[in-house]
């Protein structure tokens, strides 16, 4: 009677180890959802959002215009880096509540071309960052 009981056990101890390692396997690197100490600061932030993108893609504009966009989910527009033909560009920023209004100027040097402009939107963790920006053509003098 003592050797069909061995089996069993064996069988029964071996089912819950299995058990065990496959959720073990599934379930690591969720980070446990919120509200936990120690975790990553990626659940913390809102990722921002950059939209509204005037005159509207592969637009035809006159030397040295004028470009604007909306940035939303930041904290300063400090954070915001605009470059075109990777030249940096000045912006100013207006607080229209829930969102910055960025404008700029396309460089001078810029006639008769097409140029992207790029937005990038720095923070101190990776996961709340953001870069978009859009084609315009630029007309001759």
């Amino acid at each position: 009677m003592k050797k069909t009981k061995l089996p069993v056990i064996f069988f029964i101890i071996s089912f819950f180890t299995i058990g065990t390692a496959y959720a073990t396997e599934h379930h690591s690197g969720h980070g446990g959802g919120s509200g936990g100490g120690g975790g990553s600061t990626a659940g913390t932030c809102g990722k921002p959002h950059l939209g509204n993108f005037m005159p509207p893609h592969l637009a035809t504009i006159a030397p040295e215009g004028e470009f604007s966009f909306r940035v939303f989910n930041i904290d300063k527009p400090e954070q915001i880096a605009v470059t075109v033909k990777k030249m940096p560009v000045e912006i100013t920023a207006e607080y229209k509540n829930p969102f910055y209004l960025i404008k700029g100027k396309m460089p001078a040097s810029l006639v008769n071309t097409a140029a992207r402009i790029n937005i990038k939107v720095s923070a101190k963790s990776p996961h709340c960052e953001a870069e978009n920006g859009w084609l315009l053509k630029i007309a001759g003098e």
